[in-house]
Formats: structure tokens, C-alpha cells, sequence
């Protein structure tokens, strides 16, 4: 019986508070795994300072079109004239599945080949995600699994998440978790085709994914009745969190976050369930058949 769990930081290199809250949950926790934003406003800072000082840090790729700027200069269908991107997920959706819009997958092929090719030139890459999820388009993730193919990224994160309800009613009751809920099903409906897609390419990805119910207001609670929610079986689950760590006196939506790094009383829970808490990195070299 191997059952892994993956505790992944995404937006690394987006801002110092993040890089710092990476550092520290390395160093001081249990967070193995991030996925680094190739044009994160913090990104030098992550590849030359932070991921020496974590030197066994699993790290992979965590695209981004919807927040910041490009890195190519000729794609004008993703960004506005100042080359910031203005896409949602439910626009890159519609985007995605017009036939006549041959245009937007090519700039958005470009994009992407850009953003993989800044990240591999400064680390080894373990897997590929996406801010805000959009990866999990099914158009989108056919161009995603294509290009990992191409550069031999191993694992491409799949976005499947058991119903599962922490035993706090005050918790649901808010538009963010309805929100949540929604793209939730979404998601796992794409999983079904996607998880085909991954197969094709022959490549690897999670069983489980748990952190989107609670986008925004992750905790350990969160991580605990996600992971009872799971069968006891061969299973890799990823939990995706955003820490952040700003300096004492100012606002920290995302403090909850890290914390979750730093649980010890969690990370014993986990172990005891039967989990081994990894990376990708070391759930291929484990067994790289699977």
C-alpha cells in the first residue's frame, strides 16, 4: 500500500511574502513541493535565492494568464495594449472551444512554450500546473499535456476533488464557497476527459486534488476532512495551498495558508493515515512506471 500526499505551494516567485513563506515552510515545515510563476514579479528572487536554500524543493511550473504580464510580445487576443493579461477562467473557456479562434490557441501555445522554457532554464521542473486553474479546460489541458510531452515534464496536475464538508456550517455559508463549489464540479466533470488526455500523452498526474472547496480560506481542518474523505487505497492526493508571509503590522490574507505548513500536529495525522508526504521528484523516482 503506497499512499502519497503532496502539499504544493503555488504562485512561487509572484511577490517576496510568498518566496519568504516558501523559505520558511521548507525550512521549518513540512512543504516539499511549489510550482514557480515564470513571470511572477518575485521570480529572480525565487530561482537564485530561494530554491538554493531548499535544495531537495520539488519544483514545477505554474503558468499564468490571467494575472500580470507576458513574456511574449505577439499576443494581443491574451493581453491588453499593455501587455496584461485580462482573462478569466469562464473567458478563456468560451475562448477555447471556438472553432474559428485558431489565433488564440496559437498565441496561447506561444505564451506557454515561453513560460516552460523560462522556468527550465534556471531549475529541473517536476510537474506543470496553472494559475487559477485553467489548465483544466480540456482544449487547454490537450496543449498543456502536448507540451509537457515535448519538454519531458513527467506529471501535469489533474483537478479531481471528493465531496467532502468541514464540520463548521459557518464555513458554507458565503458566496466565495458557493463559487467554489460551482467551479468545483466543473472541474471534476473536465477531469473525466482530461484524465483520458493523460493517458494519450502517457504521462502522470494526482488521483485526488484537495483545495478548491475552500479556495481562500484554506486551513488544516480544511486539509484533514479532505483527506478522510478519500478511499484507503494506492492513491497520490495533492493539496494546493497559496502561503504568503508579509512583514509583522501589515494585512495577510493568506497567513492560514502557511500555518498549514507548520501543523505538526496535521503532518503526524497524515503520516498516521498511512501517507507518505513527498514531492513529485521523489514520488518518480519511487516508481517511475506508475
Amino acid at each position: 500500500m503506497v499512499k502519497r500526499f503532496i502539499l504544493n505551494a503555488d504562485d512561487f516567485g509572484m511577490s517576496k511574502a510568498v518566496n519568504r513563506a516558501v523559505s520558511e515552510s521548507y525550512q521549518e515545515g513540512f512543504l516539499k513541493s511549489v510550482s514557480l510563476t515564470p513571470n511572477g514579479e518575485a521570480f529572480d528572487e525565487a530561482v537564485n535565492v530561494i530554491i538554493p536554500q531548499c535544495p531537495d524543493l520539488g519544483v514545477g511550473i505554474h503558468l499564468n494568464i490571467t494575472s500580470g504580464s507576458s513574456i511574449c510580445s505577439d499576443v494581443d487576443l491574451l493581453t491588453d495594449k499593455n501587455s496584461k493579461f485580462h482573462n478569466s477562467y469562464f473567458k478563456l473557456l468560451l475562448q477555447s472551444y471556438n472553432p474559428k479562434n485558431k489565433t488564440f490557441m496559437e498565441q496561447l501555445e506561444r505564451e506557454f512554450r515561453r513560460q516552460i522554457e523560462k522556468v527550465m532554464a534556471k531549475t529541473k521542473v517536476s510537474h506543470i500546473d496553472s494559475h487559477s486553474h485553467i489548465h483544466s479546460i480540456p482544449p487547454i489541458f490537450n496543449l498543456v499535456c502536448k507540451l509537457a510531452k515535448e519538454y519531458k515534464i513527467p506529471q501535469v496536475r489533474t483537478h479531481f476533488e471528493k465531496l467532502y464538508f468541514i464540520p463548521e456550517p459557518y464555513r458554507h455559508l458565503n458566496i466565495t464557497f458557493f463559487r467554489n463549489f460551482c467551479k468545483k464540479l466543473l472541474m471534476n466533470f473536465f477531469t473525466i476527459f482530461n484524465e483520458n488526455t493523460v493517458n494519450l500523452y502517457k504521462l502522470k498526474t494526482n488521483d485526488y486534488l484537495i483545495g478548491t472547496s475552500y479556495a481562500s480560506s484554506m486551513d488544516g481542518m480544511a486539509v484533514f476532512y479532505g483527506l478522510k474523505a478519500l478511499p484507503y487505497e494506492n492513491i497520490t492526493v495533492e493539496t494546493f495551498i497559496h502561503p504568503s508571509r508579509y512583514e509583522e503590522g501589515t494585512i495577510d490574507n493568506y497567513f492560514d495558508e502557511y500555518m498549514i505548513t507548520r501543523n505538526k500536529k496535521l503532518a503526524d495525522k497524515i503520516l498516521g493515515s498511512g501517507y507518505d508526504i513527498t514531492n513529485y521528484v521523489e514520488k518518480t523516482e519511487e516508481n517511475p512506471e506508475q
